[in-house]
């Protein structure tokens, strides 16, 4: 287990609900991955995240789908990419990445509390 947080250090994770709307092949990536566009609503607009689940999830699969990204980390450079958001996921017995969605449709940009 980590180590013990406040709420005020809880709160400044910003995780928001968005909409996968375009799949990309991220064949640069060292670990098979897709780059994926997500709408995260008029605040925050559309984000671009790599995600290490092409195990699981084809490309028809992923467009449309709701998930779950940290929105406040910052971009992170993976090879050629800028990955602008943290898709969230959690390992399956495997391994492999299984993606965090809301249980029913939410309107893009919800943040988690």
């Amino acid at each position: 287990m980590a180590d013990t947080i406040t709420f005020n250090d809880f709160t400044a994770v910003d995780i928001r609900a968005g909409t996968i709307i375009d799949v990309a092949e991220f064949p640069q990536a060292r670990k098979p991955a897709w780059k994926l566009t997500i709408d995260l609503g008029p605040e925050l607009g559309t984000k671009r995240s790599s995600a290490q689940v092409t195990e699981l999830y084809a490309r028809d699969a992923l467009i449309g789908r709701q998930v779950a990204c940290v929105v406040n980390l910052g971009p992170r450079r993976i090879g050629p990419f800028l990955s602008e958001v943290l898709t969230l996921g959690f390992p399956d017995e495997a391994g492999n990445v299984v993606l965090v969605t809301p249980e029913r449709s939410v309107p893009n940009g919800g943040r988690l509390f």
